[in-house]
């Protein structure tokens, strides 16, 4: 568990229920197309507007934002529809620009969470301020990486924080832009309790076609709340044009939401309680049967000791995978799933055969 001091996140007159909507273009590209999105958007009733004034962009020569000459632009968008407005930070200079020009809320992009000294001079930067910060996490997977950036931001004083979930990048290919990978969102909200979550299905689907169903899923988790990007004419966006929804399809996507209870009665609550207890019987059966699956593995190890057998056996590793995905698909049962867990069951047998090497070794030796 992480105690952070924190407090929960307010913006002036507002008051942040679930779920916390945030909307607006990936790019400030003009002032007309800024002021045009946010009127829509407000008019359907979001209350946070998003734009992205400096963007990170994978290679030279992309478009990288319009920088600080569009910060007025949103202080006219707080102006004409009484939107809040938040931006991407990456630097020391961002902060004190976007501070100076009245942004109400702040994020840390990927690339800026996954490098501590990126992360430390915007921590330093954002000293003495009080308002809410959002953290993304990094571009690859690791928890630990993603819970230092939050802790760097809090360690400033920074009492309003909350995490983005963008999704992660993986080498594999996906029908995602970045894979959502839950469970990492999921350890972070049983770390962090206090901490609010908010996903950007944006970004993690690369595809408009598919915002709603990642929507859902947060929804689902009991995540707070969701930052989409919308744009007036997401088919000529200078930027990740393929991810952004118009206004109007943004409305529709966010009435189609269902908001589950984050409590529930009593009734509801005995028969899930009846439910969670068969979960409970059936994760100690599997433990049972994991403990002694080991200890044939540590019976094989013993066995290739004896008969000098290295312990890689790739062959018969091909089969085994084969032959227990084949089974998984007639049970129901995702590809994807059965690999990652086959995968971590083999590398807990490996290395308890290595252990059991080492130690015939270490007798042989005395």
């Amino acid at each position: 568990m992480v105690n952070l001091d924190l407090k929960p996140l307010s913006l002036p007159g507002l008051e942040l229920k679930r779920p916390i909507i945030i909307s607006g273009p990936c790019s400030a590209e003009t002032e007309e197309q800024t002021l045009d999105t946010a009127k829509q958007l407000a008019a359907n009733g979001v209350k946070i507007f998003r734009a992205g004034i400096w963007k990170p962009r994978t290679r030279p020569g992309a478009f990288e934002g319009v920088g600080t000459v569009g910060l007025p632009w949103l202080k006219r968008v707080k102006e004409e529809t009484g939107m809040f407005v938040g931006v991407e930070v990456a630097t020391a200079h961002h902060v004190y620009e976007a501070i100076k020009h009245g942004i109400d809320l702040l994020w840390i992009g990927a690339r800026t969470s996954a490098n501590p000294f990126a992360v430390q001079e915007v921590a330093d930067a954002l000293k003495g301020v009080d308002i809410p910060v959002l953290v993304k996490n990094p571009v690859n997977p690791d928890l630990e990486l993603w819970i230092g950036a939050i802790e760097r931001i809090s360690q400033a004083g920074i009492k309003q924080l909350a995490a983005i979930h963008r999704g992660f990048s993986a080498f594999e290919k996906s029908e995602y832009r970045n894979h959502p990978q839950w469970q990492i969102p999921i350890e972070l909200r049983r770390r962090i309790p206090n901490l609010p979550i908010i996903t950007d299905p944006s970004h993690i689907t690369g595809k408009r076609d598919l915002i709603y169903d990642v929507a859902q899923e947060a929804m689902d988790l009991n995540f707070d709340g969701l930052i989409i990007e919308s744009h007036i004419c997401p088919e000529k966006a200078w930027s990740d044009a393929a991810q952004q929804l118009t206004p109007a399809d943004l409305k529709v996507m966010l009435d189609k939401l269902v908001l589950r209870r984050a409590a529930i009665g009593d009734t509801p609550r005995n028969e899930l309680d009846d439910l969670r207890k068969k979960i409970d019987q059936i994760d100690a059966k599997l433990l049972e049967i994991f403990k002694e699956r080991m200890m044939i593995s540590e019976q094989i190890g013993k066995y290739k000791y004896d008969n000098n057998i290295t312990i890689l056996q790739t062959r018969r590793y091909d089969e085994v995978m084969k032959d227990r995905i084949n089974k998984a698909q007639k049970y129901g049962l995702g590809e994807e799933f059965v690999n990652k867990m086959f995968e971590t069951i083999h590398e807990e047998s490996i290395h308890r055969q290595s252990l059991v090497m080492n130690k015939e070794l270490a007798k042989k030796e005395k």
